[in-house]
């Protein structure tokens, strides 16, 4: 699911018609993935179960490999639910959970390795925040303007009267996905 719609990035261009907007529509699709990408964030949640094995375990944690939005179950390897009341969401004033930890006891490990199935909402939020919509607008309608442009990541000599297309996602853009990045491995 894309961040933004093809009306917001419509408006955004000052497009009325709408020939383009399947290219609209797979343009905010691909302005969404780099958005993932360069943050290593998904910022609309998504419902699933993540199946998890010893690897993600420290003593009674869980570490979850994404942010979680909201639990809909938590279960050991063979699939028995642990009552809600039996664990505990890390950190405590989330949500953007990364880490379920038992109040009592281990983690049990099934024959095929798995220690846990886990389902919720995963993601960044239930919704993306207002600023990653409009990074996502802004990128697509970069992208947009892109197909027409004769030259591509071409580096600018103002001194030289050479008008060109910045390098990369743009600057303004960067700037609002910067605050967003993953420093590193856990969410």
């Amino acid at each position: 699911m894309a961040y933004a719609t093809v009306t917001e990035l419509k408006t955004y261009l000052g497009i009325s018609g709408d020939s383009d907007d399947d290219l609209l529509s797979a343009l905010l699709n691909r302005a969404t993935a780099i958005i993932d990408r360069y943050t290593g964030y998904t910022f609309a949640a998504t419902t699933a179960e993540r199946i998890y094995q010893a690897e993600n375990l420290c003593d009674d944690t869980l570490y979850l490999d994404d942010l979680l939005v909201s639990v809909t179950n938590v279960a050991d390897g063979e699939g028995h639910t642990i009552d809600s009341s039996s664990y505990v969401l890390l950190p405590r004033n989330g949500p953007r959970y990364h880490a379920i930890k038992l109040v009592d006891g281990n983690w049990d490990k099934a024959d095929n390795g798995d220690v846990a199935r886990v389902t919720g909402k995963w993601g960044w939020s239930e919704t993306p925040p207002d600023d990653i919509v409009h990074a996502c607008v802004r990128l697509a309608a970069f992208l947009y303007r892109q197909k027409d442009a004769q030259v591509f990541d071409v580096a600018a000599f103002p001194e030289a009267g050479v008008i060109t297309l910045p390098r990369g996602i743009p600057a303004d853009v960067k700037l609002i996905l910067d605050k967003y990045t993953r420093l590193w491995g856990r969410p």
